[in-house]
């Protein structure tokens, strides 16, 4: 099936605006009809949705842009694009750690609080990082 920009903006939930951005930065390739339309179709839904699932990882555009143009060269650079990606999930995984960490901090401070408002007293000690 081929959509039109509006149609597939809406169908992947970014805007028109993203999308020609998109192009013009080369992460995505778009057919164009007789009239010189961008049509889109749905191999480009599972790419955009990998490109928005990869950009939701913190992935910066270097990177998005690296890993695009060896997608492009084909199976000769799924190394490089495994080892892209195995970076990627580091950087993930360390980001996780300290939200996960930020997130007992939470978890102590307000338990702190519902003690402390059924009258139990007791002083606030943070967590120590593992």
């Amino acid at each position: 099936m081929t959509y039109s920009i509006g149609e597939f903006s809406k169908l992947v939930g970014v805007k028109e605006h993203t999308l020609r951005f998109y192009e013009k930065e080369g992460l995505i390739q778009v057919s164009r009809n007789k009239n010189n339309i961008r049509m889109y179709n749905d191999l480009d839904v599972g790419w955009i949705e990998f490109l928005l699932h990869m950009k939701g990882t913190g992935m910066s555009l270097a990177d998005l842009k690296k890993y695009t143009i060896l997608r492009a060269i084909g199976d000769s650079t799924i190394y490089e694009r495994m080892m892209l990606l195995k970076n990627q999930k580091k950087e993930v995984e360390s980001e996780l750690e300290k939200f996960l960490f930020n997130l007992e901090v939470l978890t102590k401070k307000i338990e702190f609080y519902e003690d402390r408002l059924e009258g139990k007293e007791y002083s606030f000690r943070l967590p120590t990082k593992k």
